[in-house]
């Protein structure tokens, strides 16, 4: 039994962008979806599509990965920060005092998972789920 999905949906980002793979399949689920359109949209992925599994009934989700010149990963880091035996909450104030330098942590909050610039911009605090850069 897997206790935390969405370290496992960066685990497996993680690993096959190190091994140079295209593609990653992982099981869906509405929260990895939301996180990999998050990817999406800041350039750090290709796509990210739902996609009927062929083992079983369930869908998988789809991501092919990005690679710079010279085969360079996108994604350097990819670390979870908030887990399920120790979750991390920030007000909009503490976000904004705790800027990430480079790349951008993803924020569940009220109004769903967005980027802490967007939920900055918001004024939205939430539970930080893992950063990107």
């Amino acid at each position: 039994m897997m206790t935390d999905p969405i370290a496992d949906m960066l685990t497996r980002i993680r690993n096959a962008s190190l091994a140079r793979k295209t593609e990653v399949s992982l099981p869906y689920s509405k929260i990895k979806f939301a996180i990999a359109e998050i990817l999406l949209k800041e350039g750090y992925i290709l796509s990210a599509e739902k996609v009927r599994s062929r083992i079983g009934s369930f869908d998988d989700l789809q991501v092919v990965l990005k690679y710079g010149e010279g085969k360079k990963n996108a994604i350097h880091i990819l670390k979870r920060i908030s887990k399920p035996g120790s979750r991390i909450y920030m007000g909009h104030a503490d976000l904004k005092k705790s800027g990430v330098v480079r790349g951008f942590r993803i924020v569940s909050t009220p109004q769903g998972l967005m980027t802490d610039k967007e939920a900055i911009k918001r004024k939205l605090g939430g539970e930080i789920i893992c950063e990107i850069y």
